[in-house]
């Protein structure tokens, strides 16, 4: 696939210096190695090389959601990849699956869910700052799933209008106080995963879950190690994401009067 005006790019340098940009015409972008004329990645596959000012190779990447996520404009604390990954999988979220989210924050997550869905799936996100909204749009515009997400600027302590949801996503402070409005909006044995900083936020939350009809209550916490891998001296590298927050998760049942 050759690159066209106003397609992504990452300039990828060296794992720690790469940038994602959309090519523009006649646009110069400027780095410590020189600047770059965009013009010059036109028509151009992905995966090949373009020399900056200083005659430094730069080489054109087709951007992933990781990509997207980690570029991403933020006021608050993201959602990690490693983190993602997991929700996606426990989930089994497909395009088609409705999700409903509460805490839309920079609307990371909600970029990488939307990304899962899309085309005949749509997530629901509900923000109660007006501020993280704005953010959250440009997030979602930029990597293109702003189509199959709706923000709603309410609180979700006052009820959603969304009903037999597969996925609920907490993000929110006190997460066991809205547990109830997820279940009422969940289908039955949909999931619901709920982003927990904190060892009091799980605590209290999985109180919660079994007083609302959640079994297969799971919580977890995902960290990731990277290696530096060169001949006789493979080691692990210095530096690793830890802790980014503990994931609870668990699925609605529906009682009977014979239960």
């Amino acid at each position: 696939m050759s690159i066209k005006e106003g397609d992504p790019i990452l300039l990828y340098l060296t794992e720690r210096k790469r940038w994602l940009v959309k090519v523009i015409k006649d646009s110069t972008m400027h780095t410590h190695k020189g600047f770059i004329e965009l013009n010059n990645a036109l028509d151009k596959e992905y995966g090949t090389g373009i020399k900056s000012s200083l005659g430094t190779t730069f080489w054109l990447l087709k951007p992933t959601m990781e990509d997207y996520v980690m570029k991403s404009a933020r006021k608050t604390q993201i959602v990690y990849p490693k983190d993602m990954g997991i929700i996606a999988a426990k989930s089994g979220i497909n395009s088609g699956s409705i999700v409903i989210e509460s805490g839309t924050g920079s609307g990371v997550l909600t970029g990488f869910i939307a990304n899962l869905v899309k085309p005949s799936g749509h997530v629901y996100s509900y923000e109660i700052r007006e501020e993280f909204i704005e953010i959250a749009k440009k997030n979602l515009k930029r990597c293109d799933v702003l189509d199959f997400v709706t923000i709603k600027h309410c609180d979700v302590k006052e009820g959603m209008d969304i009903s037999n949801a597969d996925l609920g996503i907490v993000d929110v402070g006190d997460p066991w106080s809205v547990i109830k409005t997820f279940r009422d909006s969940l289908k039955g044995s949909g999931m619901i995963v709920i982003i927990c900083p904190t060892m009091n936020q799980v605590e209290k939350s999985v109180i919660e879950l079994n007083e609302q009809g959640f079994i297969s209550i799971e919580t977890i916490e995902v960290i990731t190690r990277n290696i530096e891998s060169r001949i006789g001296i493979t080691r692990p590298t210095n530096r690793m994401v830890g802790h980014t927050a503990y994931l609870v998760f668990g699925k609605k049942i529906i009682y009977s009067d014979k239960d």
